[in-house]
């Protein structure tokens, strides 16, 4: 599948895809109908967005973070890709077009200071980015229950954090009609972030995805950023 140069099988029966050279670069040229209607999904389901970070340089696709304010009813920061979906991921052989196209969301406490370029702010940012990249960079597909490090061996987001990986998970936060949207012939799925500690995904490698998602459901773990949660293993 993809672009992979290396590909291993972990002890819980993961295969780990390894990157190392992306396709060459290519404007960006997807579906834009396709991207108003994620955000109008966006505006309906969870809110109007008080801004929209644009990507500056988009290479593979170009992925803006709407961000939405808390109100009563949700009282934290929910951030949602759009553009990610323009293009669709190479999806393994047997896996179906409706599964081809997702974006990216995660929530951020409400007093997070998101205009700070500062990356110990900033990284929740960096990362819903890279990881919207990351399919169309090599030529893949990224889905629930993968996990992508920071690098390898993995290394904090940040000087500040612990967290160093991403789980891509089911929503809990955005209710469920905001999982899914469909425009035309196109299905999108929105896909949650969850980041995790070394050894959570360690143990996710080492036994399975089950093994993680009944630990981080049993501490009650969403896709809303806690910088001080520990570990669901320690």
């Amino acid at each position: 599948m993809g672009l992979f140069d290396r590909l291993r099988r972990t002890p819980g029966g993961d295969n780990v895809y390894v990157y190392e050279n992306a396709r060459p670069p290519e404007v960006a040229t997807g579906d834009a109908d396709l991207i108003e209607a994620v955000a109008a999904h966006i505006e309906k389901h969870i809110g109007e967005p008080d801004l929209v970070f644009h990507q500056l340089v988009s290479e593979y696709v170009h992925v803006d973070i709407h961000v939405v304010q808390p109100t009563e009813a949700r009282p934290w920061v929910t951030l949602v890709t759009s553009g990610m979906s323009e293009r669709p991921m190479t999806t393994p052989q047997g896996i179906g077009p409706e599964y081809s196209r997702a974006e990216l969301t995660m929530a951020l406490p409400p007093d997070w200071p998101i205009h700070s370029k500062e990356e110990r702010h900033y990284w929740p940012f960096r990362i819903l980015q890279d990881i919207a990249t990351l399919p169309h960079k090599y030529d893949s597909w990224v889905w629930i229950d993968h996990t992508i490090p920071n690098d390898d061996p993995p290394k904090p987001y940040a000087e500040d954090t612990g967290f160093c990986c991403a789980l891509l998970g089911v929503p809990v936060l955005a209710g469920p009609d905001f999982a899914q949207m469909t425009d035309g012939e196109h299905t999108v799925t929105f896909i949650a972030v969850y980041p995790l500690y070394e050894d959570e995904t360690n143990l996710k490698l080492n036994e399975g995805a089950d093994a993680l998602t009944e630990r981080l459901d049993a501490a009650e773990v969403t896709e809303l950023l806690d910088p001080t949660r520990p570990s669901v293993v320690a």
